[in-house]
């Protein structure tokens, strides 16, 4: 998990919440939604600084919507995580009938299931009765 941004203000430890960007061509400030990543001309903002925000004279301000939900994710969000990770270790379930193992392909082979010929992490190279 990646680390929790902090508000760029001097002295300022809160986490961020948005990000300000400055459009010098429109003498216009961007406050939105926190970045997706840290950009070298924005900056990153706590809901106190963001709120505060006040522009030069002669600059307008646009506030874009900025989502107020939890910047961590959910106990809902870590638990759908969880059981992804332990379904994707489990070997995988046995299909009703026989399974055909990883070998040579003769012509008793095409006229069974699908093979697996090659597998590389939980992919896998199926190999199908027609070819």
């Amino acid at each position: 998990m990646s680390p929790v941004r902090r508000c760029s203000r001097t002295a300022c430890g809160r986490p961020a919440v948005a990000t300000l960007t400055y459009v010098y061509a429109d003498s216009t400030a961007v406050l939105g939604p926190l970045a997706t990543y840290a950009e070298p001309h924005c900056y990153d903002l706590c809901a106190e600084h963001s709120e505060r925000l006040t522009a030069p004279r002669g600059w307008e301000v646009v506030r874009l919507a900025i989502d107020s939900g939890p910047a961590r994710p959910s106990g809902d969000d870590l638990e759908a995580l969880a059981n992804a990770v332990r379904e994707a270790g489990r070997p995988p379930e046995r299909a009703h009938g026989p399974v055909a193992t990883p070998g040579p392909v003769g012509p008793s082979a095409r006229e069974a299931n699908p093979m697996e010929v090659a597998r590389r992490g939980h992919l896998r190279v199926l190999r199908s009765p027609d070819s």
